[in-house]
This record gives structure tokens, C-alpha cells and sequence, in this order.
């Protein structure tokens, strides 16, 4: 027996650069003792950041680690305390920042949110949300000469205001962006219908302005519910008799339903009678199959009666063919069409329409000339032919050459001596 070889499942590092923030997984294979809560540098597409290190989640291919970054180092101590002390240095930067552009004008429509500096101070970004795109371009240059740092200005979205300013929301407790959300999924009011709240704005949306990120937490269990469930105004059958649908509840897996007799009731969906589906079912029941047409069939539809055998096409009404039954006494039956055929005249049958067979020419084609010899004589016929004289003996003027004219006559000049320009048909003799 050949040990096989153990294949390790190879891992990667969640890196969270904010409070609340997404993870980003970097390569940690060069730092094995490494742990969660751990403060690592790394190099991302914004320059040398410190991260939390937040969870480790296994990679199925091994390909797939070359597209990690590599943790550089762990942050040592010197470098948490140069983190803590450009934090405080950022309230002063956005002031400053807001001051110039006061100064400057034209930023009336533009808040300014937030400046972050990274680990080392050696990048300080501006954070600013407005209506439309607006062009700071001469506030970066004012910004660039003010701060010896690397200056970046980032237009940001509503949501994320709200989520750096924090608070509380309508509900009474801390905004979700603020708390626990590290991404924002798209709202739509469908939602909000689907789960029968009202349109109301002040009620669907948040402190932001957008919709509230609460009305995805349970859309999708309102869909699956209400599949189970009739719609408002449907006939539905209850223990309580024939009813209609006035509210429906998910959560709760029913509906409440009128009853002439007894008003508003509320009924469970283990008690639900579909009537209109079981209506329309056996209506569908007592149609005919209009798929199979008039053959038989397992959708629901009774078989269709047996056919009556049609009479031979060739045989004559009322005529009965000899032999036809089976086990019949005598000489070998005939089949009926040959029966039928020799019963009749030699006059019926010529004015007997011919039945088309494979082969045979078109309407307007020439017709096929008779055949002489033996095939000629088993040919049917119907009148004697008239015996015609030989050519010689026929007299003249008769047949169906009569007044044709006739070719090659010695009183006629050919064509090319008519052209040559002399002569006479004595000298063409």
C-alpha cells in the first residue's frame, strides 16, 4: 500500500482597514504565528496601509494565491502610536480644508465630511459628497501646498455619509451602515410593496434620504410566504364555508377572509380550499383533448368511437365482391379491386378516369405515345380500330396531311439556288 500525499489546504488573511469596514484577504503564508487581532502593514492600490487582521478563510485553488498581496510586515508598536497621533490630526486638516474652500468660493454645494490620514501620515485623503460632480481641481492645489502629506479628494454617496457621521435611526437604535453593514445592497420600492408597508416617505426612508437598508432583511421571506398564499379578493373555501380574501399575512401563514354569514374571520393555510383552481379543473376535465385531436389520449378525455371500415374506393355500391370473406369456399379470392374491375365493360373502363400514378406526367405535359407489338395488344380497347390503307394506296387528298404542303416539290427552287443568282432547275439537273 503507496501513502498517498497529504494535500494542505492553503489559507488567506481578512484585512479590515476601518471600524466598519470590507475585508480585503492578503497572503499570510512568510507569517504563520499570525492571529486574529493582529495589526499588519500592506500595500494596496492607495498606498502602505495598517489593518486589523479580522478572520482567516481557506482558498480551494492553489492558483488563486497568486493574485493575494503578501502581508509586508506586522505593525510593530512605533507604528500603532504614529497611527494614533495622525488621528488626532485630523480634525484640524478638515477644518483647514473647509476654510479654503470658503475662501475660495464656489463650494457652496459641496460638504466636506471627513480627512483620514494612513499609519505614517505620508497620504491624507478629503472626503465630500454633493449633488452633481464637482470640479475641485484648484482646491487640490491649494490643499497640496498646505499639507506636505500626498492630498486626495474622494466624492462619496449619501449612504456613506451616514455611515461615517453615525447615529441613531427611526427605529430608535444605531444606524445598521454604522454598526454592522460592510456593504450596501441595492433598494428598490418593490420591497417595500411586497412586504405591505406603506409608501409613506417618512416611513421607508432613513436619515440619509435613500430608501432604508432594513426593507432587505426579510423581502425575501415575504416572497417565499406569499407564493403559499392566496391574493387579496380571491374565492377560497374555509371551514366556515365559501369566503374571500381581504388581507393576507406572511409572517403568520395566513389570511383574513369576509364570510356573509359571520363577518372577518382569519384562517390558516393548512385550511385553504383552492376553488377557483379545482373550478377550472374540471371544467378542463369535461372538454375534449384538443392536443391528440381525435385519437385517444390520457389528458382527461373520453376515447373516441371506432371508425366504420370504409368500402373499397375501386368496388361499385351494392355490388358484392366474391371471395371477400375470409375462409370462404371456392377458388382463391380475388382482391376487390381486381373483382370490381374485371365485372366491368371494356366502355366503362375507357371512360374511366385514370388514377395518377408515381411517374406519370403532369397536366399539360406531352402526352406518352402508344407502344406497338405485344405491349400494344394487352392494352384495353374499348372500339375495333379502323385498319388504314398503306401510304401508297391512299387516295389523294385524304388523311390528315390534306392540305399540307408537301415537302421537297420539284416545281420549287431551293433556297440557296434562289441566292446564287443564276441558273435554272434544268441546269440543276
Amino acid at each position: 500500500m503507496t501513502d498517498q500525499p497529504v494535500t494542505m489546504q492553503k489559507t488567506v488573511a481578512g484585512v479590515r482597514f476601518h471600524r466598519v469596514g470590507k475585508l480585503y484577504h492578503f497572503d499570510f503564508s512568510e507569517y504563520p504565528d499570525l492571529k486574529v487581532g493582529d495589526y499588519v502593514i500592506v500595500e494596496t492600490a492607495r498606498g502602505r496601509q495598517m489593518g486589523e487582521v479580522m478572520s482567516f478563510n481557506a482558498v480551494e485553488d492553489d492558483k488563486d494565491m497568486r493574485e493575494y498581496k503578501p502581508i509586508m510586515r506586522m505593525a510593530s508598536p512605533r507604528d500603532l502610536i504614529l497611527k494614533h497621533h495622525w488621528e488626532l490630526q485630523q480634525d484640524t486638516a478638515l477644518a483647514t480644508c473647509r476654510q479654503k474652500a470658503a475662501d475660495m468660493g464656489g463650494f457652496t454645494d459641496v460638504k466636506f465630511i471627513m480627512a483620514a490620514y494612513n499609519y505614517d501620515g505620508t497620504m491624507l485623503t478629503f472626503l465630500y459628497t454633493a449633488e452633481d460632480k464637482v470640479n475641485v481641481s484648484r482646491l487640490w492645489n491649494e490643499l497640496t501646498r498646505a499639507f506636505p502629506a500626498q492630498v486626495e479628494m474622494r466624492q462619496i454617496g449619501p449612504r456613506d455619509v451616514a455611515k461615517l457621521l453615525g447615529g441613531y435611526g427611526a427605529c430608535g437604535e444605531l444606524r445598521c451602515c454604522s454598526t454592522f453593514l460592510t456593504d450596501f445592497s441595492p433598494i428598490s420600492i418593490k420591497m417595500a410593496k411586497a412586504q405591505g408597508i406603506s409608501l409613506n416617505p417618512s416611513e421607508i426612508t432613513g436619515m440619509c434620504g435613500r430608501l432604508r437598508c432594513c426593507l432587505v432583511y426579510e423581502y425575501e421571506q415575504y416572497v417565499e410566504a406569499r407564493q403559499k398564499l392566496p391574493k387579496k379578493n380571491k374565492r377560497i373555501g374555509t371551514p366556515y364555508g365559501e369566503a374571500k380574501v381581504v388581507d393576507v399575512f406572511p409572517l403568520a401563514d395566513s389570511v383574513l377572509v369576509y364570510i356573509e354569514e359571520q363577518g372577518l374571520q382569519t384562517v390558516k393555510r393548512e385550511e385553504i380550499v383552492p376553488l377557483e383552481e379545482l373550478e377550472a379543473l374540471a371544467k378542463k376535465a369535461k372538454e375534449p383533448c384538443t392536443v391528440h385531436g381525435d385519437e385517444g389520449c390520457d389528458c382527461g378525455a373520453k376515447p373516441p368511437k371506432a371508425k366504420a371500415e370504409a368500402a373499397p374506393v375501386d368496388a361499385v355500391a351494392g355490388d358484392e365482391v366474391p371471395g371477400a370473406e375470409e375462409g370462404g369456399e371456392g377458388e382463391s379470392p380475388l382482391p376487390a379491386r381486381a373483382v370490381a374491375r374485371s365485372e366491368q365493360s371494356p366502355s366503362d373502363q375507357s371512360h374511366r378516369p385514370r388514377q395518377r400514378k408515381r411517374g406519370d406526367r403532369r397536366q399539360g405535359d406531352r402526352p406518352q405515345q402508344p407502344k406497338q407489338g405485344a405491349q400494344a395488344e394487352a392494352k384495353p380497347q374499348g372500339e375495333p380500330r379502323k385498319e388504314r390503307p398503306p401510304r401508297g394506296e391512299r387516295p389523294e387528298g385524304s388523311g390528315s396531311g390534306q392540305g399540307r404542303r408537301k415537302k421537297n416539290r420539284p416545281d420549287r427552287r431551293p433556297k440557296n439556288q434562289e441566292n446564287s443568282g443564276g441558273g435554272s432547275p434544268e441546269a440543276a439537273e
